[in-house]
C-alpha cells in the first residue's frame, strides 16, 4: 500500500489540477471521486488507527507490569535492610565492632544523636514552629483575556490562536 504521505501529495496535486482548471463542482467532486484516493486515504486512515489503538491496548497491562515490578522491588529491598538489621544485631550481640573480609569490611558506628518525640502535646510551644504560607503566584488570567479577545478587545502580549488536533471516535 502507497505511504501517507504520498497519497497526501497525490491528493493536493489532484486538487491543484482540478483548481486551475475551468470544472464546476460537480466534476471536481466526480473527478476525485474516480481517481480512488479518497478510498486510499480513508483505508490508510483506518489502518493507522488500528495500529495505534492496538500499541495502546497493552498499556494497562505494562501499568500492571510495572506496579508489580515496584511491589518486587520494594520487597527485596526490605529483604536487604532486613539481613543488614540481622547482621548488626548479631555484631552486637557478640561484641563485636568490625569484620573485615575479602570483600566487604563491616563496623559498627554510632549515628549523630536524633531527637525522638514522645509526646508532642506535652511540647513547650517555644519547640514548635509554624510553616509560613506561601504567597500565591501571579499568572496570567487566560479565560478572562480569551473573553476579552473574542469581545475585539486588542490584548498587548497575548492574541488568538486557533490549534488542530486530531480527533478519533
Amino acid at each position: 500500500m502507497t505511504a501517507l504521505y504520498i497519497l497526501a501529495g497525490e491528493y493536493r496535486a489532484l486538487l491543484g489540477t482540478l483548481a486551475d482548471g475551468d470544472f464546476d463542482d460537480q466534476t471536481i467532486a466526480d473527478s476525485i471521486e474516480a481517481s480512488g484516493i479518497v478510498d486510499d486515504l480513508q483505508s490508510k486512515a483506518q489502518g493507522i488507527e488500528y495500529v495505534a489503538r492496538s500499541l495502546e491496548a497493552d498499556k494497562p497491562a505494562m501499568l500492571a507490569e510495572i506496579e508489580r515490578l515496584q511491589v518486587r522491588i520494594a520487597a527485596r529491598d526490605r529483604k536487604a535492610q532486613g539481613l543488614r538489621d540481622y547482621l548488626l544485631t548479631n555484631m552486637r550481640g557478640a561484641g563485636l565492632e568490625k569484620i573485615e573480609g575479602a570483600m566487604f569490611t563491616f563496623s559498627v558506628r554510632k549515628n549523630p544523636p536524633a531527637v525522638e518525640i514522645i509526646d508532642s502535646a506535652s511540647l513547650p510551644i517555644e519547640f514548635w514552629k509554624t510553616p509560613e504560607p506561601k504567597p500565591p503566584v501571579a499568572a496570567p488570567d487566560k479565560a478572562a483575556i480569551k473573553a476579552a479577545l473574542q469581545s475585539g478587545v486588542d490584548v498587548v502580549g497575548a492574541r488568538l490562536v486557533q490549534n488542530t488536533r486530531l480527533d478519533v471516535k
